[in-house]
């Protein structure tokens, strides 16, 4: 099923089992890590979002992992392990007092992601969470769907400059991450319903 729909007053595609924000189509947005310092990693009140899938590979490639990884969120992890909850019970990367994530380390002064360093470097074949390719898209899953909304955060207020001046809708900046969660049939038929 495919369709246009108004739901609480807010356009959305409906598209196999997603309902996607019409925002996703419309919005401009590049991420600009010189100027916002990777903060999407740092601010917050709780972690990532993760799958238990992710719990899993994490837990698997914790050791390759660390190397990248600051001594901060080295303890922590060693305390708590590779997950923690969210006020909701639902289950985030764990935070260095309360603040950034505990896979995060800094590279002149921006916030980056040890399990992605750890990816490139080829010492693991999981990318990063889902979640953080994603963002700024968060899903939120039911039992019949998964619900794709556009979180607006201002720490992200140069991304959408940068999205406008380049003009690159969200959608075609999120498509590897897109396409990695539902597949490039999905992706290409949301496209479709876009134009």
């Amino acid at each position: 099923m495919r369709l246009h729909r108004t739901i609480n007053n807010h356009a959305v595609i409906i598209l196999e089992n997603t309902i996607i924000s019409d925002e996703i189509g419309t919005v401009f947005f590049c991420c600009d890590m010189e100027k916002c310092k990777g903060a999407c990693c740092v601010e917050g009140d709780a972690g990532a979002p993760l799958e238990e899938e992710e719990i899993s590979l994490l837990e698997d490639y914790i050791d390759e992992i660390k190397p990248f990884m600051v001594e901060e969120g080295i303890r922590e992890v060693e305390l708590l392990g590779v997950f923690d909850y969210d006020a909701e019970g639902k289950f985030v990367t764990p935070l260095v007092n309360g603040k950034e994530c505990v896979f995060v380390y800094f590279d002149n002064n921006i916030a980056r992601c040890a399990i992605e360093k750890a990816y490139q470097e080829k010492k693991i074949t999981f990318a990063k969470p889902v979640s953080c390719h994603l963002y700024p898209i968060r899903i939120r899953s039911t039992s019949i769907n998964d619900m794709l909304n556009y979180h607006k955060w201002p720490i992200c207020q140069k991304a959408l400059v940068k999205g406008y001046n380049e003009k690159t809708p969200l959608y075609r900046f999120l498509e590897v991450a897109l396409i990695r969660k539902y597949g490039r049939t999905w992706y290409n038929k949301f496209v479709k319903l876009l134009h």
